[in-house]
Formats: structure tokens, sequence, C-alpha cells
């Protein structure tokens, strides 16, 4: 399964997500939205559990999934941006929210929690960002703080085995300007039966003729 490596560095990811937080909602969002309620609806997120969300972005999902677990449930989100997570505070605090979300600035591939800490992960747009060694490292640790059974929802694009030339088009566009296209398709359902998890249900989107995949599983490894 080839998939293009990520050559961006943290820090200039950093740095470029710094930067576009305040345009991310009127630039980005509105492509997305889509695909990350579909991801919402197939995690189920219930009233009194605990959930994460990797790489909350400007905290679109981190409202409504604590809107689903109320004030008898806990929402954590982790994101390597101090804007995102500024951003993100600001309408956690308006929304009400405050006092069962807490966000953190930090990186996924040593997430900052105990053993089986939460009922749910969600993950959008994410993975994808990681190099392609470290996407396996992520899962790991996903599993590591999931409960028994927990549930990992993953929404990214979705690399095929045989590419269209949208597609060759894009990742053309990622490896030579990296700092701008940022995502790039990955094999989703495959990492994570390689990373044994155990797949629940699969839902397959196009946008602007690229591939998204919408996976959600469970934690079968204890």
């Amino acid at each position: 399964m080839e998939v293009s490596r990520v050559t961006r560095s943290k820090k200039a990811a950093k740095s470029s997500y710094d930067r576009l937080g305040k345009w991310y909602d009127l630039f980005v969002s509105p492509f997305e939205g889509e695909f990350i309620d579909t991801g919402l609806q197939k995690v189920q997120a219930a009233p009194g559990e605990v959930i994460l969300e990797i790489g909350f972005g400007t905290g679109q999902s981190i409202l409504k999934l604590a809107q689903a677990v109320g004030n008898s449930g806990k929402v954590y989100g982790i994101d390597i941006s101090e804007k995102m997570c500024e951003i993100t505070r600001l309408k956690v605090e308006k929304a009400g929210f405050s006092k069962w979300v807490q966000l953190i600035n930090g990186d996924a591939l040593s997430l900052p929690f105990s053993d089986s800490s939460f009922n749910a992960i969600f993950m959008s747009f994410t993975l994808e960002l990681f190099d392609t060694p470290e996407i396996p490292l992520v899962l790991k640790e996903c599993q590591r703080v999931l409960k028994k059974d927990g549930r990992l929802c993953v929404v990214a694009m979705k690399q095929n085995y045989d590419p269209t030339p949208m597609l060759k088009l894009y990742e053309w566009a990622h490896r030579n300007f990296p700092n701008y296209v940022d995502c790039r398709p990955i094999f989703v359902r495959e990492m994570l039966e390689e990373a044994s998890f155990h797949i629940l249900d699969t839902a397959e989107f196009s946008s602007w003729e690229l591939p998204v995949e919408v996976v959600v599983c469970r934690n079968v490894k204890k």
C-alpha cells in the first residue's frame, strides 16, 4: 500500500495552522462538514460518555460532541495548534460547555491520558496529516487510551488502488506544496485493520472528485 509521505515538519505544521485558524471556518469547514457530520452520527456519542477528539481544529465537532454527552459526560480535545485551541476555547465558553470540555495543546503521538480512559475517539481529516510511519503509533495510542470495546471513528481522504487523474493531481500538489495542501489520501480501513481494530461500519463519499472515507471501528485489543 503506497501512501505519499509527509515532508512538512511539525513546527511548520503548527505555524501553518496557527496562521490559518481565523480563516478556517470560512474557507475549509464548509467543504468538510457533510463528512464530519456523518462521522459524528456513526460514533454515536451518548449522555455520560467520555470522548476524545484528536485534531479538533476550530471546534465544530467538539461542540456537537459536548452537546451529545451532556454535563454528565466529558469531552477532551487535543490539537497541535495553540491558535485552534484559543478559537475553540472561546466557542466552548460561549456555548456554556466549559465545565465538561477540556482542551489540550499537544501531539497525538503521545496522548497525555491514562489507559482505558475513553468510550470513543473521533478524528476527522487528521490521521492523514501524520507521516506514514507515525500512523501506526497514533493508532496504538488510541488503543491504549480507549476502553475495551471503545469506538474509534476516522474521517479521512481515501487512497485508491487505482487512483483517478484528479487524485494523482492532488497528490502531486501535496508533494510539491505541502504547506498549502496538507492532507493526503491514505488507506483508512486497511490501516485500521492492520492496527487490529474491528471494523463496524464504513461510508464513502466524493468531494471535488476526491474520495473521502468514514470508518467506525471497535477496540478489541487490550
